[in-house]
């Protein structure tokens, strides 16, 4: 297993985000600190800024300049791919660069998970719905999975649409049974996979949903999804967010 973190200084609400202060180092740091405590064998920042590499040199992490012209992280980690030289069959862990609390457990869970799962291309995580709330917020992205844990669809809306009970704007009433499930935004998958991956062009469902992992069941490719061991804290997307990780980091110092 190689663990990968895509890391750029552009963000439209945090600027500069990877190189924030938490508890006294840059967030970038944390995960590069809880990726090395994973199983995984190297541990690659991938980035196209200057300022990012120079941090992540200076805490002793392995950097991959790569090019500005990237869409995505997925795309990133295959040039990353490309410059280190993995084999094909290299099970490759895309760890963002603002979850700065995610378990390591789940690190090595995904990639366990690949591992096992000859037949699947992709390999993710998934958590049951904690509130009502969550059923109908788009930023919470729900999954479907078929009687062998592979998914069916991933959507922002609210799936499946138990049309018996659920109501627009009346989320409170929603009964949460085990069949809602959101997804938890960790991937491994084969370095051959990433290649074709990167290949193909945007899908429509994943222009209309704004969801990359629908590009790869858009070309009939699966994706196993497994029940995360650990429930991970939500990622740094806001001000507001990096106040909470913050607090919850010095808690733990």
């Amino acid at each position: 297993m190689r663990i990968v973190i895509p890391a750029r200084y552009a963000s439209s609400r945090l600027p500069g985000k990877p190189l924030l202060e938490l508890a006294g180092k840059p967030m970038l740091q944390h995960v590069y600190e809880l990726a090395s405590r994973s199983q995984a064998q190297e541990v690659v920042i991938a980035t196209d800024d200057e300022r990012i590499a120079r941090a992540a040199d200076a805490f002793g992490a392995r950097v991959c300049m790569t090019d500005v012209s990237h869409t995505s992280g997925t795309s990133r980690i295959a040039e990353v791919m490309d410059v280190m030289g993995w084999a094909k069959d290299e099970i490759i862990v895309n760890l963002q660069g603002d979850e700065p609390l995610m378990p390591v457990s789940l690190l090595n869970q995904v990639a366990q998970d690949l591992e096992h799962h000859q037949a699947a291309d992709t390999a993710t995580l998934a958590a049951h719905l904690e509130t009502p709330e969550q059923l109908f917020d788009p930023n919470v992205v729900k999954v479907v999975l078929d009687r062998k844990g592979y998914a069916l669809y991933f959507s922002r809306a609210p799936i499946p649409w138990k049309r018996e009970e659920l109501a627009w704007g009346e989320p409170v009433d929603v009964n949460l049974s085990r069949s809602y499930m959101r997804h938890i935004g960790l991937y491994a998958y084969r370095a051959a996979f990433i290649r074709e991956y990167v290949s193909w062009s945007e899908s429509p469902l994943e222009a209309w949903e704004s969801l990359e992992q629908l590009r790869t069941l858009w070309h009939g490719k699966s994706i196993h999804v497994s029940l995360a061991a650990e429930l991970p804290p939500a990622g740094v997307d806001t001000p507001e967010d990096l106040q909470r990780v913050a607090l919850l980091l010095g808690a733990s110092s």
